[in-house]
């Protein structure tokens, strides 16, 4: 069956061969079709007549097997596995894309016996499993193909290319080194010193090891918010002016504007690319004292949304000196870092501008008026800058997803309780627990105990990778 077979068939069976379109939807310019599985060359054949030989465009009639009507002439290409991405033998039609050309080549492939149509993810889970890519290159793949921003690209290509990968396989060659040494010492009680003799050099290694980790874990939450997106909340009191504010920086009306206190009452989310750096800006109900239960509900996601972001934009009205100074409530939100931002500065006169921007500089970030734009500029490119030094301060992030911090985590923990053994310790504890490490690292990459994340993995990819 073209849509998968019987139910009673398991998902993914590698027996198969598969087929789906890869390219993006029709109408354009070129369609890609891609084959994989052990039908493949007889597929191609069927179609084009001829397998050409690998890795060599041909150009040939593509003809439907079962009334040899010619469909489309296009480029073939033969790629016979191992030496393929996946592994295995797969095709690639170049087809002119127009939506009746896709769709009776699609047909065609469907009623050959032992062809269906792919599952999303199938390819690239063949590829995984057939070992031509780890799990965090296949990560990366989904995160290259999902990147909305140079930045996220650029993230996605380091991973894609093995910098997570190619580091977690060298530490878990390490670690096997170390257990070798701990090892020894299990298997030749008798030899005098020679436990506590390799003992300390495996200790020593595991405790560079560990230094290793830790760092890599310390700046995971910017290789995770880079694929997420900065998290910047505007908050303050009501009519401040932050709905119009989000809208001017949004360039659209994202958030409804009124004079009545209360009306945004959820949070409202935008995603934005400054510069590279993808950035989600939130709007939150205005923080104040109310009696309406869906107000303060309002309140209550405001502060916490507010509390989580990276960074707060604290918007005040720059007539009232109250609400800017450094005991205003922005500072029981917990935010990393706060921008006190006094809008409405058009109600003011020049002289008064100049004034509030030098006596309260070391509190209030900008001065700005939203009605008429005035001061914008420089607040996109202080944004601009924020998101520019949080990314690339330091190295490029290592951890990128959860998953992998909880797998590093998981590894530093197993390290430390060895380590906390020391030389004097017992040999078979030190031996498990860099075991249970060796473990972890093996979960990163995708070599054992992950069936349970594949799933969720694979079935974000489109159909055709």
């Amino acid at each position: 069956m073209a849509e998968g077979g019987s139910l009673l068939k398991p998902r993914m069976d590698r027996n198969d061969t598969i087929f789906a379109l890869s390219s993006g939807r029709p109408p354009a310019a070129i369609a890609v079709v891609r084959l994989c599985g052990p039908r493949a060359g007889v597929a191609l054949r069927m179609l084009a007549g001829r397998v050409p030989n690998p890795r060599v465009a041909a150009l040939t009639n593509i003809r439907d097997p079962g009334t040899g009507e010619v469909v489309d002439q296009a480029l073939v290409l033969w790629f016979p596995g191992p030496a393929s991405e996946t592994g295995e033998d797969m095709a690639e039609l170049q087809l002119h894309g127009g939506r009746a050309v896709i769709a009776a080549v699609l047909g065609a492939l469907g009623r050959i016996e032992g062809l269906r149509l792919a599952e999303p993810g199938e390819f690239a889970r063949r590829a995984f499993e057939h070992g031509r890519i780890d799990l965090t290159r296949v990560e990366a793949l989904a995160d290259l193909i999902y990147a909305d921003t140079q930045a996220q690209r650029r993230q996605a290509l380091r991973q894609l290319r093995g910098l997570l990968g190619d580091r977690a396989e060298t530490w878990r060659r390490t670690l096997i080194e170390a257990m070798a040494l701990i090892e020894a010492g299990i298997d030749f009680p008798d030899e005098g010193d020679v436990p506590a003799e390799l003992i300390q050099p495996a200790l020593n290694t595991v405790s560079q090891l560990l230094d290793e980790i830790d760092q890599s874990i310390a700046s995971g939450n910017r290789g995770e918010r880079l694929r997420g997106g900065l998290v910047v909340a505007i908050a303050g009191p009501p009519n401040v002016g932050k709905s119009s504010l989000l809208n001017r920086i949004a360039r659209r009306d994202a958030a409804i504007v009124s004079p009545i206190p209360g009306t945004t009452r959820d949070v409202i989310e935008v995603g934005l690319d400054l510069d590279g750096y993808p950035v989600t800006l939130l709007d939150t109900a205005g923080i104040r004292d109310s009696s309406d239960p869906i107000e303060q509900e309002g309140v209550r996601r405001a502060r916490a949304r507010a509390a989580d972001a990276d960074l707060v934009l604290w918007v005040a009205d720059a007539s009232c000196f109250e609400e800017l100074a450094p005991s205003t409530g922005h500072e029981s939100l917990r935010a990393a870092t706060t921008w006190v931002i006094a809008n409405k500065s058009d109600l003011l006169s020049p002289d008064q501008v100049k004034d509030l921007e030098s006596r309260l500089a070391d509190n209030v970030k900008l001065v700005l008026s939203v009605a008429t734009g005035a001061g914008l500029e420089r607040l996109f490119s202080e944004l601009t800058d924020f998101a520019k030094n949080y990314f690339e301060s330091t190295e490029p992030a290592l951890v990128t997803r959860e998953r992998h911090r909880r797998a590093l985590q998981d590894c530093a923990e197993a390290l430390r309780r060895a380590i906390g053994e020391g030389p004097t310790g017992r040999e078979e504890v030190i031996a498990e627990d860099l075991r249970l490490a060796a473990t972890a690292l093996g979960r990163l990459v995708g070599r054992v105990d992950v069936e349970d994340v594949l799933d969720a993995i694979f079935r974000d990819f489109c159909l055709g990778k």
